[in-house]
């Protein structure tokens, strides 16, 4: 797999300016208080959301910590630490949370050591429980960490605390060692949480998604008509959504907005029945594709019916298909 996709590391910082203050005031109220832009926070009252490394614990604590260790020009930096959706999906859902924890404490430790700060660097973060809004996969679960640091470290051959930096330039580019780190961490706990052979296991994945997109070497199943009035063929086929399940709905080329190629479009899939199994998924398809006239309504309607049956009825309906080689015996939608 591609490293480099494995965990998200970003960093920004505010300024030490009335502003800068009022705007890390509501940044730390939303990263208690929410889980997204969308989701208020699941924990229960009265526990504290803030993981404590020296910079509090609440956001008042944080808050007055930001202010007392800022430098000229930083109130404090910001690091968000986000797994891939696709890698914490092999974790199992009781070890997330932990391992998460984990990846975010190795990540900024190692971080500052690799940079000879053996002094450490204080920091509190907190975790995040949101689902992703990818078009693909939408609803997966995605936990990530937000990471406060001071604008100042303590420097010992000073006696003094120090202006935090992160350089970005050909000498020394911290952005880059942070994902470094970021990765070789993620590789540890992904072999203790999930195997040693995780990887080979992710690039199983992600070969059945690439020979599922080879549908549209077909001729297309139906055409949709988008809101502009333009006509787009369509396909209905699957996509792996992780090692128990896949998704039955459908590809079609969708426009998008690229610094290289104004005119660019993508080939990309949108699920209309998720938490199939990979049998059930792969068979249900190939009959929708047969039996939905070449219409994007008919399509739909299917998968509405689909979407109410359990994995029982589901089962049945597949069994009564299989007794007919050419699907020409319609399923029993009454089951």
């Amino acid at each position: 797999m591609d490293r480099k996709q494995m965990c998200v590391a970003n960093v920004q910082y505010k300024k030490p300016s009335d502003d800068g203050a009022k705007q890390s005031k509501n940044l730390l109220r939303y990263l208690t208080y929410r889980e997204s832009r969308d989701e208020a926070a699941r924990y229960p009252a009265g526990q504290e959301r803030w993981v404590d490394h020296g910079m509090g614990g609440s956001v008042a604590d944080i808050a007055h910590h930001c202010d007392d260790l800022k430098s000229e020009h930083v109130l404090a930096f910001s690091l968000v630490i986000n797994p891939s959706p696709d890698l914490i999906g092999m974790v199992p859902p009781e070890d997330r949370e932990p391992f998460v924890h984990e990846l975010t404490e190795s990540v900024v430790e190692d971080f500052f050591d690799a940079r000879g700060l053996d002094t450490g660097v204080e920091f509190s973060f907190v975790l995040h429980h949101r689902l992703t809004d990818d078009p693909q996969a939408p609803g997966a679960h995605d936990p990530h960490t937000h990471v406060v640091l001071p604008g100042t470290v303590y420097d010992e051959a000073h006696g003094e605390r120090v202006p935090l930096f992160f350089s970005r330039n050909s000498k020394e580019n911290h952005v880059d060692l942070l994902h470094q780190v970021t990765e070789q961490n993620m590789n540890i706990l992904m072999e203790r949480y999930v195997g040693l052979d995780w990887e080979q296991r992710y690039d199983a994945l992600a070969e059945v998604r690439e020979q599922e997109r080879q549908i549209v070497a077909d001729e297309p199943h139906g055409e949709m008509i988008d809101e502009q009035g333009e006509g787009w063929d369509l396909w209905c086929g699957t996509r792996r959504t992780d090692e128990q399940t896949t998704a039955l709905g459908f590809y079609r080329f969708y426009p998008t907005s690229s610094r290289d190629d104004s005119d660019a479009i993508l080939l990309e899939f949108r699920p209309l029945v998720s938490g199939l199994s990979h049998e059930q998924a792969a068979f249900i398809a190939k009959y929708f594709a047969q039996e939905m006239d070449g219409t994007m309504d008919k399509l739909k309607s299917l998968t509405d019916m689909l979407r109410q049956m359990s994995d029982d009825q589901r089962d049945e309906v597949i069994t009564e298909l299989g007794r007919s080689p050419s699907f020409d015996t319609s399923p029993n939608f009454e089951l």
